[in-house]
């Protein structure tokens, strides 16, 4: 019980030093690949002198000290650094070692997107802490316009049936407020499998060929397939591996809660839009 009440006074306390932050951090650590994208999209990526595992994007991202991954954080190295202000991934970045660092007095703040917009509130909040207001509303303002722009070029259109393959084995898919789902609902597509009891639910192949889907989208990381993908050419009744209706968008680009997934999201409705095309054309 002890545990949980320091949990709920660690949040709380945290919360409040969220609110009082008196001046610009200049030496952030950044505990997410997203944020670290975030802080360079508006300008502050020189202030970041620690980050976790996988934050690669820009290329300066590379060089940024790690002091850990999603399931640790190394204490000693983030003290040793003497932050003034830790971005935290809410959902992503253990609340334990988060917990350790707040008894210390470092200012702890939060990203947590839930919705595409929220990349935009991400950037405001961003542009608060650091100082830098102006370019950080700019850059929110161009992501909500090109956000908005994409539903609209497909609002009403034609539905059709996509299987998203996050994850080979077990196999894996998206449903529900998935970040994923919220994309491909964008470009106009269905998922069969969006009213499973969570957000990423495990299935099976027999599943997969029942519900026939029209495209099955298969991403790459660093544009490369995963070497465990299935191969679904054994299944020739499914109408994506009837008519090779493949996709593979690059997942660096667009599991990402940043600026640069509307890039990638446009595409990934433009290669759907082409598909449901020549499926029009067959038909």
């Amino acid at each position: 019980m002890a545990k949980y009440v320091f949990t709920l006074l660690w949040f709380i306390s945290a919360a409040s030093i969220a609110n009082t932050l008196d001046k610009p951090a200049h030496r952030i650590i950044a505990l997410a690949p997203h944020i670290v994208e975030n802080l360079y999209q508006i300008g502050a990526g020189d202030r970041i002198i620690g980050t976790t595992d996988h934050a690669d994007f820009p290329e300066q991202a590379k060089s940024i000290p790690r002091i850990g991954n999603y399931a640790a954080l190394s204490i000693e190295k983030v003290l040793a650094t003497n932050p003034d202000l830790i971005i935290a991934w809410k959902t992503g970045n253990p609340s334990e070692d988060l917990a350790r660092l707040a008894s210390f007095g470092i200012p702890i703040v939060y990203s947590n997107p839930l919705v595409l917009e929220d990349v935009a509130q991400e950037l405001r909040d961003l542009g608060q802490w650091t100082g830098l207001t102006k370019i950080a509303n700019e850059k929110a303002d161009d992501y909500l316009a090109d956000l908005a722009k994409i539903r609209a070029d497909y609002q009403g259109a034609e539905p059709i049936s996509v299987f998203y393959e996050l994850w080979p084995r077990p196999l894996t898919t998206i449903a529900k407020n998935a970040w994923l789902q919220q994309q491909i609902k964008v470009c106009g597509a269905t998922n069969p499998f969006v009213d499973s009891k969570t957000d990423y639910p495990q299935i099976n192949i027999e599943q997969v060929i029942v519900k026939s889907p029209e495209i099955i989208i298969q991403p790459s990381s660093h544009g490369h397939q995963s070497p465990d993908k299935i191969d679904w050419q054994q299944w020739s009744e499914i109408p994506a591996v009837k008519h090779n209706a493949f996709i593979n968008p690059n997942a660096d680009m667009l599991y990402r809660m940043t600026s640069r997934s509307i890039k990638e999201l446009a595409s990934l409705c433009q290669l759907i839009d082409k598909q449901r095309d020549l499926n029009a054309t067959v038909d």
